[in-house]
């Protein structure tokens, strides 16, 4: 195994797939790649957690 670059759907920057994070992909059970750089990935995250919270209160 060795690491692999990927394009964000996002905002189109190629990111790397560590063999790190295959492993833990592979741990997991997850069967797709990541198709977001962890930038967007926490850019999502954020906004989903805004969303709660604003519907919580």
């Amino acid at each position: 195994m060795e690491d692999k670059t990927l394009i964000c759907q996002d905002c189109g920057k190629e990111f790397i797939f560590t063999v790190g994070e295959q492993e833990f992909y592979k741990a997991k059970g997850f069967d797709n790649e990541p198709k977001r750089c962890k930038e967007c990935r926490e850019k999502r995250k954020a906004a989903r957690r805004a969303k709660e919270e604003a519907a919580a209160e």
